[in-house]
């Protein structure tokens, strides 16, 4: 029972169901970047190569034998460059995604410290607000000398 609940610990972490979430976006953003270039990007290259179509292209190392029911034995570079095709446009989305997610990180972070900054500005700090009364009493004391001291040097005796 005890694996029973420690299992159920792993599952209902946040991270475990995010992992899984993506997973499952993850196989369903594949399914729409395969169509993609195979439905869309290849035959536009292909037609500008010419009319070249890429999942035909191979390089037949046995020829098929009908009479001997074998199969033909080829290399099938052309379904690589699919592969190529394909995960440069997932790699350029995952690049975009994260990039506008940290480009969201930063601004909020900076909206933060603004907002901290102008709440700290706003309101002194207990210390300060202690020094302040000390800097306005020295002030006011040095003030009033000096105006004792002025009337002293203008009676004339």
């Amino acid at each position: 029972m005890k694996i029973l609940h420690e299992f159920r610990e792993f599952i209902s972490r946040g991270n475990v169901i995010d992992l899984a979430v993506g997973v499952i976006i993850g196989a369903a953003f594949n399914k729409i970047v395969t169509v993609l270039v195979d439905e869309v990007i290849m035959p536009v290259i292909g037609v500008l190569t010419a009319g070249v179509d890429f999942t035909q292209l191979k390089v037949v190392l046995k020829a098929a034998d009908p009479a001997a029911k074998h199969a033909e034995v080829a290399i099938k570079y052309g379904d690589f460059i699919n592969a190529i095709v394909q995960f440069l446009i997932v790699a350029a989305t995952v690049f975009f995604m994260v990039k506008a997610v940290n480009m969201l990180r930063r601004w909020t972070a900076r909206r933060d410290e603004e907002e901290a900054a102008a709440a700290s500005s706003a309101a002194p700090t207990p210390t300060e607000a202690l020094l302040m009364e000390i800097r306005d009493a020295l002030r006011a004391q040095a003030g009033s000398t000096a105006v004792q001291k002025q009337t002293a040097v203008r009676k004339p005796t």
